[in-house]
């Protein structure tokens, strides 16, 4: 099949100047997107697999994280899989502060340098609330709720952001 042309009439085209520039798209300055809570597949596989299978090309190990970003993962975790007291992980797979961070450790999200410091930006932050206990154990605190456990999650992290880590 052709196409008909109409005589005496050529196709009307645009030169390149008349054509509107698209914007950039904005960039946001934020930190860049941390990686969202790993999936439960992640909680299944070793470390020692893990590496292995990096090794053969199978596998794509996580970028560790900064202490800031550790914490919007720590709080994404919670956010994915619930959040409880009293157990690291319950039977039903619900996390507490230390049981996502332990996941993220060993899912490679962070190593235990970022996560020693995301602590001291925690107990620096209940410091400043004047309490004087360990994160953990006001965690597991009657009374708290997931609100108070992502406000302190949050501000943590805003105080990790502005030292920049």
């Amino acid at each position: 099949m052709t196409a008909t042309r109409t005589p005496g009439r050529e196709p009307r085209t645009v030169p390149p100047s008349a054509v509107p520039a698209r914007p950039a798209p904005a960039r946001s300055a934020t930190a860049p997107a941390t990686p969202a809570a790993p999936p439960w597949t992640h909680r299944l596989l070793p470390a020692a697999l893990r590496n292995a299978m990096t090794d053969l090309g199978w596998w794509q190990n996580p970028t560790p994280q900064k202490p800031s970003a550790h914490l919007k993962q720590v709080l994404d975790t919670l956010h994915r899989y619930g959040w409880c007291q009293s157990l690291d992980v319950s039977p039903t797979g619900r996390m507490c502060i230390r049981g996502a961070q332990n996941l993220l450790e060993k899912t490679g999200h962070v190593t235990p340098a970022a996560r020693e410091r995301a602590v001291a930006y925690m107990q620096q932050t209940l410091n400043e609330a004047g309490i004087q206990m360990s994160f953990f154990t006001w965690n597991d605190l009657p009374g708290q709720t997931p609100a108070t456990v992502e406000t302190l999650l949050v501000k943590a992290a805003y105080k990790a952001r502005a030292n920049g880590e």
